[in-house]
């Protein structure tokens, strides 16, 4: 048996793109992906692929050096709406630092990474569509997240820290 992958027709993206929806709501972004990846060899340029296969990829990352980051990052940059590429790489920012924080990696290396998801939410809230305030839902998330933090967790690691570990003068 040959393992060729067969093309979807255009008529059946629509549904495709409904499905891909429901499997990632289903917590299966690898279903997701795929049917992105079909879309997407027959209409390159679908804005609504592009969006939902980066979050697909997002979906599955883990906070170590397997999280396929840049091709996230990539697939976000190719939104043609500048609102939704920024909200998106800001999505992108949060959900790297939120899987990294999972992998237990303290928080003082994953801070700078929620500051550039919330510079990200920053810039889309300010060219948002009247009526959306998803980037201002989520730079509110990552402030929660932070404050939760931000007390114990900081106050904690900073207190280990040793200042007399240096480099030898």
């Amino acid at each position: 048996m040959q393992l060729n992958l067969k093309p979807i027709s255009r008529a059946a993206i629509p549904d495709a793109i409904a499905k891909a929806e429901l499997y990632r709501y289903l917590n299966e972004p690898g279903e997701a992906e795929s049917i992105c990846r079909d879309i997407l060899a027959v209409e390159p340029d679908n804005q609504a692929a592009i969006r939902l296969l980066g979050l697909a990829i997002t979906d599955q990352f883990k906070g170590d050096p397997s999280d396929r980051y840049v091709e996230a990052e990539n697939l976000f940059s190719a939104l043609s709406n500048i609102y939704e590429r920024t909200y998106h790489r800001g999505l992108l920012h949060e959900r790297k630092a939120k899987a990294q924080l999972k992998a237990g990696r303290p928080l003082h290396t994953v801070l700078p990474i929620f500051e550039e998801a919330m510079e990200y939410f920053e810039e889309a809230a300010q060219i948002r569509p009247p009526n959306n305030d998803d980037a201002i839902l989520r730079w509110n998330r990552c402030v929660r997240l932070l404050q939760s933090r931000m007390g114990s967790e900081w106050q904690k690691e900073m207190e280990e820290f040793d200042t007399s570990e240096g480099p030898p003068v």
